[in-house]
């Protein structure tokens, strides 16, 4: 069972027909957190499909579609950190742009929804990209770090994997990403009306979760093109993300709206709600 049936869009969808019935004139935004491959695209398009069946106006903007382009994480790698090359961690992203997009929302207007082709690592033209609806109701903003909040100083002393004892010994990379967080990223998630985790047994199975996504992405890409990773490249990609990924799952679930606890096969274990 994948998350865009069962238990775990029952859950959402019941906690929003709730809370959106005491705000009915207004933008409602979710967030949706987990780790990579734990299913929140497929939660999230599930979602907008039964709430417009419902008739809410209703849009998706995932954080990875705020990536910062290309170009952009180039001079980051050239001025801050070469590590900031890549996509990931905070810092590598276009904040101001996703506030843009839910004011835009907000004043009740058709808007421009940015789109994030990973296959070539580049944002795509905006002529390109998909638009909501005037009038929209209910944004869900999905991400691995949507709602993250930053680390203590203490706990970035010490690299957690190979990829910060080798490349960032000095721990500026990390530190740039936790200082970011801890800035820009805040008043993006203080928009948040609810937070739902996906909450993956450890970060141990990641692995295994993104090489299935990277599959999928093969498939549709095709072979051979810029972007898609082997094995090895998906080994050292996820190590970007581990430092935060294993600091979610430590420490919001005790503060998420709706924890979905995740099996290795994504399968729904249980489902806790604050409320």
């Amino acid at each position: 069972m994948t998350q865009g049936d069962g238990p775990a869009l029952d859950a959402v969808a019941g906690m929003l027909a709730r809370d959106m019935a005491q705000a009915p004139d207004r933008l409602f935004v979710l967030g949706i957190c987990g780790a990579q491959g734990s299913g929140k695209s497929t939660l999230a398009g599930a979602l907008k499909a039964r709430m417009e069946k419902a008739g809410v106006a209703s849009a998706i903007l995932s954080i990875d579609d705020l990536y910062l382009r290309r170009a952009k994480r180039e001079e980051l790698a050239q001025t801050v950190h070469p590590l900031l090359r890549t996509r990931g961690v905070p810092g590598t992203h276009d904040v101001a742009l996703g506030l843009e997009v839910i004011a835009g929302l907000e004043r009740g207007e058709a808007v421009a929804l940015p789109r994030f082709d990973k296959a070539t690592d580049d944002r795509t033209d905006e002529a390109d990209w998909e638009r909501a609806a005037a009038g929209t109701r209910l944004l869900v903003l999905e991400g691995w770090c949507v709602g993250a909040r930053p680390e203590t100083d203490a706990a970035l002393a010490e690299p957690v994997n190979a990829l910060e004892r080798v490349e960032d010994a000095g721990g500026v990379w990390r530190r740039f990403a936790n200082d970011a967080l801890a800035g820009t990223y805040q008043p993006l998630f203080a928009r948040l009306d609810r937070l739902v985790l996906l909450a993956a047994p450890g970060f141990g199975v990641v692995r295994r979760w993104r090489a299935q996504q990277e599959e999928e992405l093969r498939a549709r890409a095709g072979s051979g093109i810029a972007g898609v990773m082997d094995d090895a490249g998906i080994a050292r990609f996820i190590q970007h993300y581990e430092r935060l990924t294993r600091h979610i799952l430590t420490e919001m679930p005790d503060r998420a709206d709706l924890t979905i606890a995740l099996g290795t096969d994504r399968d729904v274990r249980g489902i806790h709600s604050r409320r």
